[in-house]
């Protein structure tokens, strides 16, 4: 059975879904955002994709900063109707009963209900046509110690973390292998190389 051939679109899936808090502690906003992702490792930047038309876009050309929170299982139904109501007729942390958090670099809040949280701060803008671009240098990372691991490391696997799929939210799977293991020599594999020279 072969692959059927679609249109050109958007369908590198699944991605993230996040809740984006802008403003200040005062008057803030908070937007989902399915496009967002990493570009570059050192210095650490990332983008997010927003349509001018939302009322969340003018506020963060304004102030060129943005506090991106992920969202897990519990955060479903936020992250859903954060996504589909403007926030120039609602308080969305009122709305949905979130909390905000006092960031250490940027004056937008932070979501306190959310895992982890990293504060942003816009280096450019690019504008490809329904969406425009803002990629922004990160700051800090907020991780709630909860998650934190033994060593020290953030375990994914305790916070039930969701993202976006054509349409759908979807929670992660279980964990299937770790960067680098496809090539890691296993105990057995040393004492082969061992007993073959001798």
């Amino acid at each position: 059975m072969g692959k059927v051939v679609w249109k050109p679109g958007t369908f590198l899936y699944p991605i993230p879904a996040v809740m984006v808090s802008l403003g200040d502690m005062e008057k803030s906003n908070i937007i989902t955002v399915a496009w967002t992702g990493i570009i570059n490792t050192c210095p650490p930047i990332v983008y997010i994709s927003v349509r001018p038309e939302r009322y969340s876009y003018r506020l963060i050309q304004k102030s060129k900063e943005f506090v991106i929170n992920l969202t897990t299982e519990k955060l479903a139904f936020a992250t859903d109707w954060c996504g589909v109501r403007s926030g120039a007729k609602f308080d969305k942390f009122k709305e949905m009963k979130l909390t905000k958090e006092k960031a250490d670099f940027v004056k937008c809040p932070m979501i306190k209900e959310s895992p982890v949280s990293v504060e942003c701060r816009v280096i450019e803008e690019r504008s490809y046509g329904t969406h425009t671009q803002f990629v922004a240098e990160v700051l800090a990372i907020h991780a709630d110690e909860k998650y934190i691991d033994s060593n020290g490391g953030f375990d994914i696997s305790k916070c039930n973390l969701i993202s976006y799929s054509n349409g759908g939210y979807y929670t992660q799977g279980k964990k299937v292998g770790k960067f680098g293991f496809s090539v890691k020599k296993k105990k057995n594999d040393k004492n082969i190389h061992k007993n073959s020279r001798k």
